[in-house]
């Protein structure tokens, strides 16, 4: 099976003990491809600096809705330098957060649309981060148009989800998937074609089941697909060879 982990945060702290291991993982294609997902300036330089070796990994830059507050232009600046790397894929995290609001909803939509500017100028997808605010992150995205990219951990009913795909995105599954009470999220992965959907772990959060209430990593992705796999009726084997492939064609990455 093909562990794809299309947003994993193993530049962050949780990791410093054991990341070693797990950039092992990438080197032996334990993991078959990983992108390492910046959320903020700085943090964005740790992912690039993270994968820079590997053959098959990757990075996206980008400022997250909670650290909208503190962007600016030497931050934008920062971020387009950085993705003119070969190994930046796309810019994210990025979006728009009305449930915890930690930067003001003005700033937020602020850095959102700068940061689709960037992206559209470069000609790069995003990775966007919608919680509590998906019907704005819609119209945003699709006054923008032209844009593809994948709705990050995707939690919205089957409406919404149709109405993004529409749009051109792919939908960004991970653990929340595999909860016990997570009815909505399976309708949508029976529902929404196979090529519209991506797996992530969002790692160090959302672990799947059986890992709820530990810290997540990439090699845990494969609890996730084999649920994508079920819900689609495929063999495990077949569905991680479809999400790769979806992986590689919404970043645009050749292997």
């Amino acid at each position: 099976m093909k562990l794809v982990d299309t947003h994993a945060h193993i530049s962050f702290p949780q990791f410093d003990s054991d990341r070693e291991r797990i950039i092992r993982q990438i080197e032996d294609d334990t993991i078959s491809l990983l992108v390492e997902i910046g959320t903020n300036a700085e943090d964005s330089e740790r992912a690039f600096r993270t994968v820079k070796g590997l053959r098959n990994a990757f990075f996206s830059a980008g400022v997250h809705p909670h650290d909208s507050s503190g962007l600016d232009k030497y931050g934008l600046l920062k971020l387009e330098s950085l993705l003119l790397s070969d190994k930046a894929v796309a810019v994210g995290e990025i979006g728009l957060d009305f449930f915890r609001n930690l930067s003001p909803v003005e700033d937020q939509i602020r850095a959102f649309k700068e940061q689709l500017e960037l992206a559209a100028r470069l000609d790069l997808p995003v990775v966007v981060h919608v919680r509590e605010a998906y019907s704005e992150a819609y119209e945003m995205l699709k006054e923008f148009g032209h844009f593809k990219g994948v709705i990050h951990a995707f939690s919205a009913d089957l409406e919404y989800a149709k109405m993004f795909v529409e749009l051109g995105f792919f939908l960004g599954i991970g653990g929340p998937l595999t909860y016990k009470k997570n009815d909505e999220l399976r309708e949508v992965v029976r529902e929404v074609s196979l090529d519209r959907l991506v797996c992530e772990t969002d790692c160090p959060y959302l672990p799947p089941v059986p890992f709820r209430g530990k810290r997540n990593e990439p090699y845990y992705v494969g609890y996730v697909i084999e649920e994508i796999a079920n819900q689609k009726g495929i063999s495990p084997i077949s569905c991680s060879e479809s999400l790769l492939n979806n992986a590689m064609r919404v970043f645009s990455i050749s292997l």
